[in-house]
């Protein structure tokens, strides 16, 4: 038991979890509107994922003192250094076209960590609620505009339906995570919960999902997506409905991260089972 923790925790920790996210919700996109399999893009974007989560997470972390690291986080460093060289790898065999459109996307990842605002003590991150809108943002246009943009693929109204879908719906999966780290954020990061309380987060969340669910109907190829989706859509109900600020340490980390990758594989088993 202890070493599936550790390897869980691992798992987490090194954002494997989250970048297996990101990859589920490029291929529903690719699924979606009938796209070609990427393999190059879709690798460049799992990689790419690590690289920058890790470095939002810990470069704060690792700056002062190398040595003093816990040895954790130092095979966490090397992970993601492992993981940057295949993003570089992947991005060296990407089209030139496909790596300037990400440029913004991975240029707000790297503001979202490094102070850069009133004279560099804050970044993207410690801006209240442009930390949502900024997160949201960028996994909206990596997994919805990129691989449509790579595809040449003349863009539909129901493509920019479902980007604005993938926007709400990465920011409802974030207020969990808000709700949990209330006790944590400083007084002045003014986040959604800590601004007009846990409840009304909630009510504001149900709200946005049922946006995305009037969204869905709109521009699912057809029932079985629809399906799918309703399934995605009670069970991220359920988990923001009884997200608290004394979480167990999986709740959101590892349940609320793993909704797109269960989208995913409903998607994949009903493909399989025509």
């Amino acid at each position: 038991m202890k070493f599936f923790r550790t390897v869980l925790d691992f798992y987490i920790n090194s954002s494997i979890h989250v970048a297996l996210a990101v990859f589920s919700l490029l291929k529903i996109t690719v699924l979606y509107f009938g796209l070609e399999h990427d393999e190059l893009l879709s690798f460049f974007v799992f990689f790419a994922t690590i690289t920058g989560y890790n470095f939002v997470k810990y470069v704060g972390v690792a700056k002062p003192h190398h040595r003093s690291l816990a040895k954790n986080l130092r095979i966490i460093q090397l992970f993601s250094f492992i993981c940057f060289v295949f993003m570089c790898y992947y991005a060296y065999l990407l089209p030139l076209r496909t790596l300037l459109f990400f440029v913004p996307f991975g240029l707000l990842t790297f503001l979202y960590a490094v102070p850069f605002l009133s004279g560099f003590q804050k970044n993207l991150r410690s801006v209240g609620y442009l930390k949502i809108i900024v997160v949201a943002l960028v996994w909206a246009g990596i997994t919805v505009l990129l691989p449509i943009y790579a595809s040449e693929t003349s863009i539909t109204i129901n493509m920019y339906l479902c980007t604005i879908q993938r926007f709400i719906l990465v920011a409802v999966l974030i207020l969990p995570f808000d709700i949990r780290d209330v006790q944590y954020d400083a007084i002045s990061l003014q986040t959604i919960p800590k601004k007009i309380g846990i409840e009304n987060t909630k009510k504001l969340g149900v709200v946005l999902l049922g946006i995305c669910l009037v969204l869905e109907f709109m521009i699912s190829p057809n029932a079985h997506f629809r399906t799918a989706f309703l399934i995605v859509f009670t069970m991220v109900l359920l988990l923001l409905m009884r997200s608290k600020v004394n979480q167990p340490k999986y709740y959101s980390s590892f349940w609320v991260e793993s909704i797109p990758v269960i989208w995913l594989l409903l998607l994949l088993l009903n493909m399989s089972s025509k």
